[in-house]
């Protein structure tokens, strides 16, 4: 049955679903069309939403052109290859591959959503070179399949804003500090992410194609260009004063030697593993680990082809949030949901309405500036904790991206994909995530 399911949104997907940038832009023209008829607003008021908006992600787009970037870079260097070749080599069968893939997901994802979606993108294509007779567009879509889980682990970005002074919660919630023990690490979120983690790879297997003429195999050839490297055949002796310092270990070892000590400093002393944090890390990681400064030029030069789409698209959706929110459509959305609620459904309610949005606003941060304000008055009105009301948004922010492009862009720049490739075998993931998540959101 899931293998049917599988393949009956894999044909939607493949005969309805656009490449993601017409995708982004079908949802611009709707989200301006549900600003006039739904919110009433004139059509020189939504134009000016979204032009003011068009901009206001352009600090995050930078963000994630660096994590595909210098993830890319860092999986580029020889140690960090090696590793993922063996593990690439314990994938020697279609299932193992398919389930090994989500799990790597999973836990990257939890510890870090930046560090677990770029390297599970390169698993995936490692695998791709040495496992036969494995079908490559659901191989990438269980790779990112285990993204469902960034919101509830060590990178939620939502709960980690609240567990210090914030503005919404300062103006919304009182002032009210939830610490992670009461989100990340509360048994009700720990219980649905372990779930998860177990039964995304199982459901991504029983997803694997039983006819050999309906396995589409990846040529590795495509991926050539990647490994190209560009090797100096001249000795040190022979290198002009200039090439002798690009090639340059000691460069390399004094900056990042000083780099370390700056991330094990902020980190001991309790520094959050934001985005900015990891990018800092993987960049010096990538420097050392490539050994000379050169090196790491090329391997960088390599990685930026990926980032068409991220520098395309981000705007879009940037615009796309600045309509949802400037215009109240976000605010008319949660608000009917929390119309229709109790102390017992406002946490799934939430989840639903979460899940919603995010199709409208793809950023954690810019769902909890749309959400927070509407929620946390909500859930102080019918008695539900600030806890478990954050949790819900969260995890409704994490449950939609199985089926919004936003976030699969880098990973389908690694594994030279398009969304429709994989869009029929995340739908399948997305209802089960959902099943899985909504009951744990209603009973535990």
């Amino acid at each position: 049955m899931i293998r049917a399911l599988g393949n009956f949104f894999t044909k939607i997907a493949k005969k309805w679903i656009p490449d993601a940038f017409i995708f982004a832009v079908i949802l611009t023209i709707l989200v301006f069309v549900l600003g006039l008829v739904i919110q009433g607003k004139s059509f020189i008021e939504m134009t000016t939403y979204w032009g003011g908006g068009m901009w206001s992600l352009l600090g995050f787009s930078m963000q994630m052109v660096l994590v595909l970037v210098t993830g890319s870079a860092l999986a580029l260097s020889k140690p960090v290859h090696k590793i993922l070749k063996a593990i690439a080599s314990a994938a020697n069968t279609p299932a193992k591959a398919i389930a090994i893939v989500a799990f790597v997901m999973g836990i990257g994802c939890w510890l870090n959503w930046g560090f677990g979606l770029i390297i599970s993108a390169i698993l995936a294509k490692e695998i791709a070179k040495v496992t036969k007779g494995i079908h490559y567009p659901l191989l990438v879509a269980s790779s990112y399949s285990g993204f469902v889980l960034w919101h509830s682990g060590l990178s939620a970005s939502i709960q980690l804003s609240i567990a210090g002074k914030n503005a919404v919660m300062d103006k919304f919630a009182e002032g009210a500090v939830v610490p992670v023990s009461e989100t990340v690490f509360s048994p009700q979120t720990l219980i649905i992410a372990v779930i998860l983690l177990i039964t995304i790879p199982i459901v991504n297997v029983l997803m694997m194609p039983k006819k050999k003429e309906e396995i589409v195999e990846i040529d590795p050839a495509i991926f050539a260009e990647d490994e190209k490297e560009t090797v100096s055949v001249k000795s040190f002796k022979e290198m002009t004063p200039a090439e002798k310092i690009e090639n340059s270990i000691v460069l390399a070892i004094i900056v990042g030697v000083v780099g370390l000590v700056y991330a094990v400093r902020y980190l001991a002393k309790g520094g959050a593993l934001s985005l900015d944090v990891v990018n800092f890390i993987f960049l010096i990681l990538g420097l050392l680990m490539h050994k000379t400064p050169i090196a790491y030029v090329r391997a960088v030069d390599k990685s930026v082809r990926n980032c068409g789409g991220i520098v395309l698209q981000f705007p879009f959706y940037a615009g796309i949030m600045g309509m949802m929110v400037s215009s109240g459509l976000a605010a008319t959305f949660s608000n009917w949901f929390v119309s229709i609620s109790t102390p017992k459904t406002f946490q799934l309610f939430t989840y639903w309405s979460a899940g919603l949005v995010n199709m409208f606003v793809p950023s954690g941060g810019g769902q909890w500036a749309v959400q927070g304000p509407i929620m946390m008055p909500a859930a102080k009105a019918l008695g539900v904790t600030y806890a478990r009301t954050a949790s819900a948004i969260a995890w409704g922010d994490a449950w939609t991206n199985m089926i919004q492009p936003f976030w699969a862009l880098p990973l389908l720049a690694v594994a030279k994909l398009n969304i429709k490739d994989i869009m029929g075998y995340t739908t399948v993931i997305l209802l089960w995530a959902g099943i899985i998540t909504s009951l744990g959101l209603l009973f535990l």
